[in-house]
């Protein structure tokens, strides 16, 4: 597995992004997919999961019904669409994949990370 994240920039509050999450190896169609978010001097917060069929998600409180995380048929690219964008959301953010068809919200849970990207939301 080997995963590169995109699609970060800058946007005013109130807008949308749409952050991919590529499997170069195209080998992560049968794992769990996660996205996090660090901010400078904080911990890593979980986002958002998927399981392998893309059937099963779920989401922090923060982003509930804002967020929507989804992967392509084919399995091996992963979005997360983030709406109704805020401040509070502007960090880098992270994909990764676990070994498992159903991944947890640790990073613990999660043995392959890609590179970050960063989103940052103007008040």
């Amino acid at each position: 597995v080997q995963l590169q994240a995109s699609g970060g920039g800058l946007v005013q509050a109130g807008g949308s992004l749409r952050l991919s999450c590529v499997d170069s190896r195209r080998t992560f169609s049968n794992n769990g997919v996660g996205w996090f978010r660090q901010t400078p001097g904080k911990e890593r917060e979980f986002v958002a999961n998927i399981d392998w069929r893309g059937f099963r998600t779920s989401y922090a409180d923060s982003v509930k019904g804002r967020f929507t995380v989804s992967r392509d048929a084919g399995g091996n690219t992963v979005y997360l669409q983030m709406n109704s964008l805020k401040s509070e959301d502007t960090a880098t953010y992270y994909c990764a994949a676990s070994r498992r068809a159903v991944a947890g919200s640790q990073t613990r849970d999660y043995p392959y990370w890609g590179q970050g990207t960063q989103v940052t939301v103007s008040s």
